[in-house]
């Protein structure tokens, strides 16, 4: 059983792991800290672009010899392949560490997976540690993996216009892999912030037709797709398609009449969350399954 200070270091794996969101694809965005023998964090890493190290490596230099007999925490099963990287297992086993925590398996795992190869090693595994908690950064990866198509998350804010546009949602645009703009325009969400050949951004508008332009959003290489603006002719394209509603409404005064640009939330999502942001009220709706309300930490 995970220790407090191995809770403590999982939850700052997940943290430092969404520094990752916007840049990783087609990879995960995966964090990684490292405890010494008394359980004290001597290093932390994520993996930051595709080609790049990952974060098991990135954590594992910044604790150098403190690594041995230590013990690994990971938001993700350690990879088991040759790729553009070595293996993190063989890292994780070079560097003699005695234990590993990992929260989500990685479907994507070959032969029979990291963690087995690391207990082979000798190496004590410990899986699904806070396991719900690390899906809020993995969680659009996996969906994307299951649905071999990107996570789409629909944002807008009510009131907006062409002339004073949604600059309430600047901060989500570089958490996102591609940005369809209220023009139709598609951008990197954080230009150059992928890596060489594992990304590109598609040329032009999309097509009229919805599997098609699935199909070149899913070519680029993006895991996550945000649609910004109300009126975005993308997010009436991929209606059926959208994963997520981002609803930015203006504050009110305590006492005050409702208008008709109240931002309601579009009767096949259900409100997961509802926080004050700057000068705005942003409502987060997820996509029901069967008219039922999926739990709010699956996804």
């Amino acid at each position: 059983m995970a220790t407090p200070n191995e809770l403590t270091a999982m939850r700052r794996a997940v943290a430092i792991s969404a520094q990752g969101l916007g840049t990783t694809s087609p990879n995960p965005p995966v964090g990684c800290v490292i405890l010494d023998r008394d359980g004290v964090p001597v290093g932390e890493g994520y993996h930051l672009r595709k080609g790049d190290h990952h974060a098991e490596v990135n954590a594992l230099t910044a604790a150098g010899e403190r690594a041995e007999g230590g013990t690994a925490v990971v938001t993700l099963e350690p990879c088991n392949h040759h790729g553009r990287t070595p293996p993190c297992r063989q890292a994780l086993i070079n560097a003699k560490v005695s234990r590993v925590l990992m929260a989500v398996m990685d479907p994507t795992s070959r032969g029979e997976g990291g963690a087995t190869v690391l207990e082979h090693a000798g190496i004590e595994v410990e899986r699904g540690v806070l396991e719900q908690e690390a899906l809020l950064v993995l969680g659009p990866w996996l969906h994307s993996l299951r649905m071999g198509r990107p996570y789409i998350t629909w944002a807008y804010t009510v009131g907006a216009d062409e002339d004073n546009g949604d600059q309430a949602l600047t901060d989500l645009r570089r958490t996102h892999d591609l940005v369809i703009r209220r023009n139709g325009a598609i951008e990197e969400g954080t230009p150059g912030g992928h890596g060489p050949d594992a990304f590109c951004v598609p040329d032009g508008p999309l097509g009229d037709e919805p599997a098609n332009a699935l199909r070149d959003l899913t070519k680029a290489g993006a895991r996550t797709v945000l649609i910004e603006g109300s009126e975005n002719e993308a997010a009436r394209l991929l209606a059926n398609l959208v994963d997520r509603v981002i609803i930015d409404v203006p504050s009110t005064q305590p006492s005050s009449v409702p208008t008709s640009e109240s931002g309601p939330v579009p009767r096949e999502f259900h409100l997961v969350d509802a926080t004050a942001f700057g000068l705005h009220m942003r409502l987060t709706a997820k996509r029901s399954v069967r008219g039922k309300a999926m739990k709010s930490q699956s996804y």
